[in-house]
């Protein structure tokens, strides 16, 4: 009897139908929203949709048995079920049990999970995975992967390297990967082929790509003194594989972008007003709830299933947009400064913040700032945008990496075109301002940027 009675958060909580649609409503983007509402009104007759052209009527006076202290009181259960997933333990577990679309960091985050590895080097795997863009290449340095590993005494550089070499061998073979060559080099030693012609690919792929780019395989042979067959040989094996191995991932479809809420400004800061209550597209149907009054027998029984269904519904709809609503304030009350001066100004911030400040679990954030958009007058943003990782400034401030971006791109925007400013002086520039970065850093944000290095820009690469 006292075994039962000391049961984990995790074994005792209870999965109601209800709380299952709340949490699946929570992760639902608009359109997947919207989706889910047209299949309910399909199911359900109780359920209609409100006349967008008109005030919806008032209801009747509901029955007995579907009365207004029925309804509160499972609004009431939804309500504490949900708080109830705040634990961390319970939350988790909830969690687990929603489907989420198959993505890059989900598909390497199983194979991870698979591997026989340590908690501390599993901690170092997940950051190593959320780091990667959405080619699949890894732009953090490891100054970043150890403080978002989270351990203690932090990952050395060693560690983290080892279990980058161990997740480029995962499918899709070379993600991880810091550049183009290396992407390549990883994908050759998975292919069987002759020794000769994989030695020459690889010595390409590690010192003539820039050359195969401008001129092709002729341009490479010439560059190389290599035999022009072997090298068109080489060239061929390596077009067939893959500089972007986690655009696979990607959707392909346009999408586009309806914000779910927009940041005005007012006296004494930001107003963040919700764009979409997706609860106020519905409502009850009386003629339906007139007949479940009247109806006896099965039919009663069927038409009080559909009215519990529509009530929940209704319910999991308000506390998706009231918790979005939390999150979206919280994310503006960190970020004022880069609503007012712009990305330079942006804070760094991390899930924890948030959960923190809205006594949520880490994991519903995540789940909560994906797929959501914010209308503020600096442009359209997901949510996830105003989150990243910190950089410690000398005044013992932290400086968010994004900001860090932004200051690059505008140093080099404003720098002399006939003498363009290499990455050790924009590191030096940086440390100037009170932000330490090293040069490898400052080159990994600004390739993240999509900006040629200065003896390119010198010769009139891109900007």
């Amino acid at each position: 009897m006292k075994a039962r009675a000391q049961l984990s958060p995790r074994q005792s909580t209870k999965l109601t139908p209800q709380l299952q649609l709340a949490l699946k409503l929570l992760q639902c983007t608009q359109t997947e929203l919207e989706q889910e509402i047209d299949n309910a009104l399909a199911a359900n007759p109780i359920l209609e949709r409100v006349d967008a052209d008109t005030e919806a009527a008032a209801l009747p006076n509901a029955p007995a048995d579907f009365s207004d202290e029925a309804e509160a009181g499972d609004s009431a259960d939804v309500d504490a079920d949900f708080r109830h997933t705040a634990t961390p333990e319970a939350e988790e577990s909830l969690w687990d049990l929603m489907p989420e679309p198959k993505t890059l960091r989900s598909h390497l985050g199983e194979q991870l999970q698979l591997s026989a590895l340590s908690r501390r080097d599993l901690a170092i795997g997940e950051a190593l995975i959320d780091s990667l863009d959405e080619d699949g290449y890894c732009q953090a340095s490891a100054e970043e992967l150890r403080t978002a590993s989270a351990l203690a005494p932090p990952a050395k550089e060693a560690e983290i390297e080892a279990i980058r070499h161990l997740i480029q061998r995962f499918d899709p073979v070379g993600v991880a990967s810091r550049s183009l060559s290396e992407c390549l080099q990883v994908q050759l030693t998975q292919i069987a082929a002759k020794p000769a012609l994989m030695a020459l690919a690889t010595d390409i792929a590690l010192r003539h790509l820039d050359v195969l780019a401008r001129g092709g395989a002729t341009a490479v042979a010439k560059a190389g003194g290599f035999d022009s067959l072997g090298t068109a040989e080489a060239v061929a094996l390596l077009k067939t594989l893959d500089p972007k191995p986690g655009a696979l991932f990607q959707h392909s479809r346009t999408e586009y972008v309806e914000p779910d809420f927009a940041v005005l400004p007012k006296r004494n800061g930001w107003q963040v007003q919700s764009l979409r209550d997706a609860g106020q597209q519905l409502r009850l149907n009386a003629y339906y709830l007139t007949l479940a009054r009247n109806s006896r027998g099965a039919d009663a029984a069927h038409l009080a299933q559909y009215l519990q269904e529509a009530r929940w519904l209704l319910k999991s709809l308000e506390i998706r947009n009231d918790t979005l609503l939390k999150v979206a304030r919280a994310i503006v009350e960190r970020q004022t400064e880069f609503l007012a001066q712009g990305e330079e100004h942006m804070r760094p911030m991390i899930l924890k913040d948030i959960a923190s400040a809205i006594e949520m679990h880490e994991s519903t954030i995540s789940r909560v700032t994906s797929g959501k958009y914010m209308h503020t007058s600096r442009g359209v943003f997901e949510l996830r945008y105003f989150f990243s990782s910190q950089v410690e400034g000398d005044d013992g401030q932290g400086t968010s990496s994004t900001a860090i971006r932004a200051k690059i791109r505008k140093l080099i925007r404003d720098e002399d075109p006939a003498q363009p400013l290499s990455d050790n002086r924009l590191a030096e520039m940086l440390s100037n301002e009170g932000i330490p970065v090293a040069r490898r850093t400052v080159a990994k944000y600004r390739e993240s940027l999509g900006i040629a290095s200065s003896a390119d820009r010198k010769r009139g690469g891109t900007r």
